[in-house]
């Protein structure tokens, strides 16, 4: 009888083990956004005294823009499912918005901050 208890109990634990990973490998994982990776982004001023152009690595997780470089800004931002994108860039005192559309290779839009505005082109790195 005890030797019957212990092979039930090793066949249950077995069934919940296998139970369990079944449940595990089946569950769907963070969807990740079709722009996730590191970028080339290429700042031009187009009206306005600031500095003529910039380039800036950004890197996209899930869909969320971050500073992939070790130039100090911040930066907030999020691409859309359809590639529309929103993001906000600020070095001390001063910050600029941006607008566009992203592909999975390349993107582009328009920015504007304080008395300066311009246009924005991204090229995927990887």
């Amino acid at each position: 009888m005890i030797r019957s208890r212990t092979l039930v109990r090793r066949a249950f634990l077995v069934a919940a083990a296998l139970t369990v990973t079944t449940v595990a490998a089946s569950a769907p994982g963070v969807a990740k956004s079709n722009y996730d990776g590191q970028w080339s982004v290429s700042i031009v001023t187009e009206k306005g005294d600031c500095d003529r152009g910039y380039r800036y690595p950004i890197g996209i997780n899930n869909g969320v823009l971050f500073n992939a470089g070790d130039t100090a800004f911040d930066i907030s931002g999020k691409v859309a499912n359809n590639g529309a994108v929103v993001v906000r860039v600020a070095h001390g005192d001063q910050a600029a918005t941006g607008t566009g559309k992203m592909s999975p290779t390349y993107g582009q839009g328009s920015w504007s901050g304080g008395a300066c505005a311009g246009s924005w082109t991204a090229e995927r790195r990887g």
